[in-house]
């Protein structure tokens, strides 16, 4: 099993705060093994394997733990006397109520709780009121470039830059490099990944009546990461290629339809959606925002293999970079030009503009345009696939997305 080490790092500065731990993310991007992983640098650290409780609920050993009350009883017998006891729960949603009987450990014993999930259902505001000021939610992604790289094996003729090309081709899904990247297998489990979050984490968990409308909407997102849109934008298109009924929209706006089905997908985490901020206005925008889909693998494996896009896919890749540098990610407008990112810390600023190549008079005009009528001295940087001994322009920051990405 290979570390994860930003999340490794985070469970390990909580571990024994009296807070509880939420491992949170799409299925298979690596939380149960990162719990494996904790559970075994406790062993090294002296935890007695009695002192440690571990339940997956997607196991049929746990089949009968189909309430919290279950649940509270089968941990309750397994307390260590006069210790502390290690709860790690994986899946957790699939017990209902679970989050009464955590509380309940937290109350009733010794404890310290890691959770994990892979539904935004799992932070609830029935949960937040429950356990609020009380837990921490660790939002875990699929692998970054750099953490790709660790995990795969190539040889030492292939280039850096052909690498990256196939972490944009196959995505960072953890499982990839289990299947020495043979296209076929990893397009499988691919498909695997994808069908299960649909039918777990958003039919199980939604009131979606419309199988085949949500796969219009998930294959609409794919094919326009990166592009602004609206659910009524959407909606406007369904109605044009027949899929929503021009009558039945009037009774039911399909916007709303359409709203419902997005934030089935963010709440699986399949994709994140990003605001708009206007820069002179200082305030958010209500309408018009963008999405992007959590791995470029699962987007190559519903759309296919192609290359028209790339400054999209670049662009994709970039906002989950900074999510995992533990950015707060929005769009920005200034007068009518974009900003593809705002990236903010609490004492942070940094204005990225993406794109894959810097090289045309036009192209260059175009994306330094916008960060030029940004008048603050925070960072202003482009992104793109050139490599030139040109580091800025008019103190705009130049750099290379693959060197960017494995930055420390």
């Amino acid at each position: 099993m290979k570390n994860r080490d930003i999340y490794m790092k985070t469970l390990l500065e909580f571990k024994d705060k009296n807070i509880i731990k939420i491992v949170t993310g799409i299925r298979r991007c690596g939380k149960s093994t990162l719990l494996k992983l904790f559970t075994n640098k406790l062993l090294e650290d002296g935890v007695p394997q009695e002192n440690i409780i571990q339940m997956n609920f997607e196991s049929m050993q746990f089949s009968d733990i189909n309430n919290y009350t279950a649940l509270y009883n089968e941990v309750k017998s397994r307390i260590a006397s006069g210790a502390r006891t290690y709860i790690i729960l994986d899946e957790v949603q699939m017990v209902p109520r679970w989050e009464k009987a955590v509380n309940s450990f937290q109350v009733d014993f010794d404890t310290d709780i890691y959770i994990t999930g892979s539904n935004a259902y799992l932070l609830s505001s029935e949960l937040s009121t429950l356990l609020s000021g009380r837990y921490v939610e660790i939002k875990m992604l699929p692998l970054s470039f750099k953490e790709f790289l660790d995990f795969n094996t190539f040889d030492q003729n292939v280039s850096i830059d052909e690498r990256f090309q196939t972490y944009l081709k196959y995505g960072g899904m953890p499982a990839v490099s289990e299947y020495g990247l043979n296209e076929q297998r990893i397009n499988d489990m691919l498909d695997g990944v994808y069908s299960t979050v649909i039918l777990k984490d958003v039919l199980y968990r939604s009131n979606i009546g419309d199988q085949a409308m949500l796969q219009k909407i998930v294959l609409f997102l794919a094919d326009n990461i990166g592009n602004i849109t609206s659910p009524n934008s959407i909606s406007n298109v369904l109605v044009q290629e027949g899929d929503i009924d021009e009558r039945k929209r009037r009774k039911n706006p399909a916007s709303r339809t359409v709203e419902n089905y997005i934030l089935s997908l963010q709440n699986a985490f399949i994709f994140y959606g990003i605001r708009r901020y206007d820069i002179k206005g200082k305030l958010y925008l209500k309408t018009l925002g963008k999405y992007y889909i959590v791995d470029t693998g699962i987007r190559n494996m519903l759309l296919g293999y192609r290359d028209m896009d790339r400054g999209h896919i670049l662009e994709n890749i970039v906002f989950f970079e900074l999510l995992r540098r533990g950015y707060k990610v929005s769009i920005g407008k200034v007068y009518e030009k974009e900003i593809d990112f705002i990236a903010e810390k609490p004492d942070e600023k940094v204005y990225y503009q993406v794109t894959e190549t810097m090289l045309g008079e036009d192209v260059r005009k175009r994306e330094l345009a916008p960060l030029q009528d940004i008048h603050d001295n925070y960072e202003k940087v482009v992104l793109s696939m050139d490599s030139s001994f040109i580091k800025s322009y008019e103190g705009i920051r130049i750099k290379n997305i693959v060197d960017f990405l494995l930055e420390d």
